[in-house]
């Protein structure tokens, strides 16, 4: 069993700057895609973006690309989504979650392991 724990939501405005973290306790840290998503009020969850095991390869989501980064240090068991450039559209429950294995996955359905989620409100 995984578990995983967020933090670093607030609220920002538009423009600005959050770190999120992930810290994940249980098993080999490094043999889980590690993947970020959010759901807004009244909408589905949507993918944000997600990293293999061995931090080599990443994907996102295409309205976040250059404005997010995320990275993970195996050794510390934690990933983090540097989030700039924060626009109001940003603001939801961002969510972490792990898959075993090194395929990424965007789909909710794909991720085994999810944390409690965190709240990111970006006011314009």
């Amino acid at each position: 069993q995984v578990q995983l724990v967020e933090s670093g939501g607030g609220l920002v405005q538009a423009g600005g700057s959050l770190r999120l973290s992930c810290a994940a306790s249980g098993r080999t840290f490094s043999n889980y895609v590690m993947g970020w998503f959010r759901q807004a009020p009244g909408k589905e969850r949507e993918f944000v973006a997600a990293i293999r095991g061995s931090g080599g390869s990443t994907s996102y989501r295409d309205s976040v690309k250059g404005r997010f980064t995320l990275s993970r240090d195996n050794a510390k068991n934690t990933v983090y989504l540097q989030m700039n450039s924060l626009k109001p559209e940003d603001t939801a429950v961002y969510y972490c979650a792990g898959r075993r294995g090194s395929y990424i996955g965007e789909g909710p359905d794909e991720y085994a392991y999810w944390g409690q989620g965190t709240q990111v409100t970006v006011s314009s």
